[in-house]
């Protein structure tokens, strides 16, 4: 135990000899945090809408007058007036408009008929999120159009009504689970796998071999301090990061007991399975070209950005194992609906045994020789 905490004090000390070390694998995750949290997510406002309005009658202008609520209040879209279909078309097609709706001749007296007149709509959809929410809000209005200035005795459609079981959570809140782990993640990958082939490339560890250090006291030394990084690592940013989102989960003893247990977890999974990747490499540049892969094809799969049930089959194939998944799971229920710790617990099982496994295949690997 005395061979392996010393390993644990030497990686350490070196590591807290560098700041650059520590703000890289911090500050990165959080700036994603702050950039995409505000980039993504976010409700369409102040979109460009034409209307052309070839009638001019009562209803046309009831139309008007809803639009011209919306652009006021919601401000989804800002409205501007076009006497030519065609002209609104081709400003819709040049990028100056995102949707242009005309009003038909004749659309008044054909409401009045009860002939259910239709309204045009015209959308750039090479956009799709600012073309669907357009298409939503613009069928909203129109079923509001729709209802009777006077209300029926009997009441004969079906209707739903929607309970939110958790406060507004907005994508930057959705996102931070996502960056703790990728803030781990990065310090794994920088504080852990680096640094170790770094340290064989300059000889370093042949002092190790010299010495009556087992390989398991070597391999869980160093799977230690890493797994020590990642946790200091991931706590300060779930620190920083509840501050910018507006989240007061540190302020709950019982969920930051859960968290802990998911910080640990994850940074022992990340540790070991880094550890077994990098045991044979020789080469320093291998670890930075296999960072990029790594991080595409861990981080992005595991639901941090976009729901895994959108995914194809086989990236949702890709997910099943990847600990990334169970690591954002865990935290998004700890962090985001206080779940409980039963509904963790797969999650850490999970991450105890896949970093269990790659511990053993770890010191297998690890060669005494030179």
């Amino acid at each position: 135990m005395n061979r392996l905490l010393a390993i644990v004090e030497r990686e350490l000390r070196k590591f807290f000899r560098s700041p650059a070390l520590m703000l890289t694998a911090m500050v990165f995750p959080l700036v994603q945090l702050v950039i995409l949290g505000n980039a993504f997510g976010g409700k369409i406002t102040e979109a460009r809408v034409g209307v052309v309005d070839y009638d001019g009658g009562p209803q046309a202008l009831r139309v008007h007058e809803a639009f011209d609520s919306v652009a006021a209040n919601l401000r989804t879209f800002r409205v501007q007036r076009y006497d030519s279909d065609k002209l609104a078309q081709n400003d819709v097609r040049a990028g100056k408009l995102d949707a242009a709706v005309i009003i038909p001749p004749q659309f008044s007296r054909r409401v009045y008929a009860g002939e259910k007149p239709s309204l045009g709509l015209v959308v750039d959809n090479s956009d799709q999120f600012i073309s669907s929410s357009l298409e939503g809000e613009l069928q909203s209005l129109t079923d509001a159009l729709n209802q009777p200035a006077a209300p029926q005795r009997v009441v004969n459609a079906i209707a739903m009504e929607t309970v939110e079981l958790y406060p507004f959570i907005d994508y930057m809140k959705y996102l931070l689970p996502g960056s703790i782990a990728l803030a781990m993640f990065v310090s794994v990958m920088i504080g852990g796998g680096m640094l170790y082939i770094d340290d064989k490339a300059r000889g370093v560890h042949e002092g190790f071999l010299v010495t009556p250090i087992t390989r398991t006291e070597l391999v869980g030394g160093l799977i230690l301090s890493g797994a020590i990084k990642a946790i200091l690592a991931g706590f300060v940013l779930t620190l920083l990061g509840s501050l910018v989102a507006g989240l007061d989960v540190l302020f709950h003893p019982w969920a930051l007991l859960q968290l802990m247990a998911m910080l640990v977890a994850t940074s022992f999974a990340f540790n070991a399975m880094m550890f077994m990747l990098m045991v044979r490499v020789e080469d320093p540049l291998v670890p930075r070209a296999m960072f990029g892969i790594l991080n595409t094809l861990l981080y992005f799969p595991s639901g941090a950005v976009y729901p895994v049930e959108a995914f194809p089959p086989w990236l949702r194939a890709i997910a099943q194992v990847d600990p990334f998944t169970y690591a954002v799971h865990g935290l998004k229920a700890v962090l985001l609906k206080d779940s409980g710790f039963a509904v963790i617990v797969p999650d850490l099982l999970f991450l105890c045994g896949i970093g269990s496994v790659a511990l053993f295949l770890a010191v297998k690997l690890f060669k005494r020789t030179l």
